[in-house]
Order: C-alpha cells, then structure tokens, then sequence
C-alpha cells in the first residue's frame, strides 16, 4: 500500500488507515458502524482481529450485520454462491425462493439456520419476559452464543467471528433500527403469535442511544490526555447516522462538554445528491457538530468489501 497506493482513492485509503493507527497509538478509542452485508461478506475474517487487537471498542451496527455473523458461524458450509448473480432471471430467482435461498448479492442464505437460531432466540426473549428483564438485541444473541453446547456446531473458525470476539472482549454493539431485519421480524411475530407477552425485553434505539452517549461519555479520552473516540463508517444508513449523532445531543440537548468526534473515516459508494446523508463530505458533519474542522478526515469512494479488510490489514500490520 505504501508503494502503490499514492493518488486518488488508493491515496485516500492509505492516509485513513494511518491515521488510524496513529489514533490508536495515542491511546484513542475506535468505534466502527458497520452498514451494508458486511458480515455475509466475511469481514469478520478481519474485524475479529481487529477487535481482539484492541483496535476497535465499539460497534453500531445494522440488524443484518448482526445476526448474519451468527448464521454464517452456524451455516457457513450450506450458504450458496451464485457466481452470475446479475445474469439471474426472475424464474430462477423464484426457485431461490422456494429452495429458501435468500440472497444477497452472490451469496444465498439458508432459511434453516434462521429458523434455527429464532428457536434458540425465542428461549432467551421468554425468559427474559418472565424475568422482567430489559437487553439489547446483541445481548441476547451473546446470550445464545454463551450455551456450550453451541460450538460444536460452528462450521466456521470462531476465530473468524466479530461478534465471538466482541462477546470475548467486551465491547458493546449498538443495533439501531433492530426491526429492520430477519430476527427483528422474527420478534414482532412471535408477540402477535402470543408466544411473546409484549415487546419490552427489548432495549429500544432510543434506549441504546442513551447507553450509547454514556459510553461516549467514558470513553472520550479528554480527562486522560488522549484523543476523543473515532468514528470509522463502512457503508451509510442508520449504523452510521445513529452512533455518529452520540456527540451533538451531548453537547446540544444533554448540554455536556465533550470533545467532538477525534477522528473520521468513512467507505462508500453513495454520491452526493439530494440532500442524501450516505454519501455526504465529512466537512457537512461540522455543521451538525459532529466533527471539528481540524478532526482528521477521510472520505474513501469505493467498494468496502475490498477497501475495509485493505485498511485493516495496515493497522494490525499485515
């Protein structure tokens, strides 16, 4: 990367990846949003490490990037991979369907291992119900990956799970807009089904946020002599726009002190165009004060499928 990546957007990747590691050397914290089928994409390969490394402290994620590092841990070796997945008719489409074929891009997921773990799911939100209790939704998916009994099931290295190493590590993960996803839908069911009494168990987005704004508030650094937390965003959507709003309500509506954001990069292929938040320039952020104009910024235009595991690879030295 140091000898080939010097204009452009192979320019862009290079100063965001040392960047990077020049915020963790300085004792800063990192929190990654991860949007997009990042975890169908296998990213954990290198997020894992990335997590296990402490390199990464927090995640916002999107429902999907939950609960598909859970199914790709449990079905790895039932997923199916369509190598001419733009040249499918919607006959064959259909048959993906009726197989119970779900899927993304070039990867098909199977329906049985959603099936299977909303089985183990619902377990653990009825109990809960009866307890009283109130959990995130990753609490209760690390909850199900605590029985024992589970890992003889694994089809993948657990070395290669980002949500195995977030569990291990002890780093919260932030699931903004839960409803939004297979589990999420699998939840609402079973309340209307009555298998549910209500829909409390669950730690709502506003909930999350607010636990979200407290671990900002313990882990910014300013009292230590480190830089604020960093924001690295794969992708846009909600993982993204939910974490990064942490700041201005602190400061603005919570009327806290807090540095800004210490650090800013972000993977995408969104364009800039009416009033779109994915594919927004950093420098909008400072108007929304999310970040300052001398927080270090990157914008990297380009696939995160290849660019994130580029840039995680430079930091844990690869």
């Amino acid at each position: 990367m140091e000898e080939q990546f010097l204009h452009f957007n192979a320019r862009e990747a290079l100063a965001a990846a040392e960047a990077y590691e020049s915020h963790i050397h300085s004792g800063g914290r990192m929190l990654v949003a991860l949007a997009g089928a990042m975890s169908t994409a296998e990213l954990g390969i290198s997020l894992s490490r990335m997590i296990r490394s402490g390199k990464v402290h927090a995640i916002s994620c999107t429902g999907a990037n939950l609960e598909e590092d859970a199914f790709n841990l449990l079905a790895h070796d039932e997923y199916e991979v369509v190598p001419d997945w733009r040249g499918l008719s919607a006959s064959e489409e259909e048959e993906l369907y009726r197989r119970g074929m779900n899927r993304v891009t070039d990867t098909c997921i199977p329906e049985s291992v959603m099936r299977h773990l909303e089985a183990r799911m619902l377990s653990v939100w009825s109990a809960a119900c009866r307890e009283g209790l109130r959990k995130t939704p990753a609490d209760f998916v690390f909850e199900v990956l605590d029985d024992p009994e589970l890992s003889d099931l694994f089809q993948i290295d657990p070395e290669r799970s980002w949500l195995l190493a977030a569990k291990e590590m002890g780093i919260p993960v932030f699931v903004p807009g839960w409803e939004d996803s297979t589990l999420g839908n699998m939840f609402s069911a079973n309340v209307m089904l009555g298998r549910l009494p209500h829909h409390d168990c669950v730690a709502s987005g506003t909930d999350q946020f607010q636990r979200l704004m407290d671990w900002y508030l313990g882990n910014h650094g300013e009292a230590g002599g480190r830089p604020s937390v960093g924001f690295f965003q794969i992708g846009g959507g909600i993982a993204g726009d939910f974490a990064i709003c942490a700041v201005p309500c602190l400061i603005q509506d919570v009327k806290k002190e807090v540095p800004f954001w210490g650090y800013f990069c972000q993977i995408t292929d969104a364009e800039v165009s009416y009033g779109g938040y994915s594919g927004a320039v950093p420098n909008e952020k400072i108007t929304w004060g999310k970040l300052a104009a001398g927080t270090p910024k990157f914008l990297v235009k380009s696939d995160a499928t290849i660019v994130a595991p580029l840039i995680f690879a430079y930091v844990l030295g690869d």
